[in-house]
């Protein structure tokens, strides 16, 4: 009886622990969502009430967001849209190429190259970001058709330790039976072991997604601000004249841009935590 009232403690206090972490972590985006729809007015002088009477503005906040400016929002949203889908689709192949070459050669250039990637994980993006704007300069980088290649140097080392672990389990019998059908490397590669990655995959695409679609500094120093935008960069310019800011249609803009993310993340939660158990328990 004993054991099973510390049991029921135990897993009560656990919850009411995550519940304190929930609120935590969703207050912020609740408070961003009820200030789009107040007066910029009230938004400074009353953060947490309700937008109700005449601190409501409706959907004028969101209406003048899209609308500010000369350079239109909706060319901004197919900016992210292009950079994040290259960059995943680039991130997503060449790193499990990579992951799948690294486990099965397995001689010292390849455990020296593993490691590479993995040191790239922790190293802050500051200390090179500056040495990173002039070579994207020099060699072209900065438009949204060629910045996929600085997010591919920049993702891989996460996307390649998670695809490693998943591929140390997967049997290697497989491949050689498709070596024994006639199949080359590469074809055993894509007919083969990509659709055993698919779990992973889909994870590291769903990581990499949330990243680069919220990705602010690196389009910010990279990208020519006249001619591209992403939607971080958009809303960063949202000011009117001597420098004023209208919080509320930043609050609408925001908005709009965490919805898709967070819509993304709830239908895809458990792909992430299959393929990073997956990837991170085995090898």
């Amino acid at each position: 009886m004993k054991s099973k009232k510390k049991t029921k403690a135990g897993l009560l206090s656990g919850m009411i622990v995550l519940i304190i972490c929930a609120v935590v972590w969703v207050l912020p985006i609740l408070l961003v969502f009820m200030n789009s729809f107040k007066q910029n007015t009230f938004v400074k002088t009353d953060t947490f009430g309700l937008p109700a009477g005449e601190s409501a503005a409706g959907l004028a906040n969101y209406i003048k967001g899209v609308t500010f400016g000369d350079y239109p929002f909706g060319k901004s949203v197919t900016y992210s849209v292009t950079i994040t889908i290259l960059s995943t689709i680039l991130i997503l192949l060449f790193a499990s190429m990579a992951a799948w070459y690294i486990v099965r050669v397995n001689n010292k250039f390849c455990k020296i190259m593993y490691y590479v990637f993995v040191f790239s994980m922790v190293v802050p993006f500051q200390m090179v970001m500056f040495t990173l704007a002039k070579t994207a300069d020099t060699l072209k980088l900065n438009t949204p058709f060629t910045i996929p290649i600085i997010y591919l140097g920049f993702g891989a080392g996460l996307a390649v330790f998670m695809f490693t672990g998943f591929i140390k389990g997967l049997p290697l019998e497989i491949e050689e039976a498709a070596a024994i059908d006639g199949c080359n490397p590469l074809a055993t590669f894509f007919m083969v072991v990509l659709p055993m990655l698919k779990p992973t995959m889909i994870s590291v695409g769903i990581l990499e997604i949330m990243w680069i679609w919220n990705d602010y500094l690196l389009p910010y120093l990279v990208l020519d601000r006249t001619e591209y935008m992403t939607i971080p960069i958009h809303i960063q310019y949202l000011q009117g004249s001597y420098g004023t800011v209208d919080l509320g249609a930043i609050m609408a803009l925001i908005t709009l841009s965490i919805i898709p993310v967070i819509i993304f993340y709830l239908t895809c939660q458990k792909y992430i935590i299959k393929g990073v158990a997956a990837g991170a328990v085995k090898g």
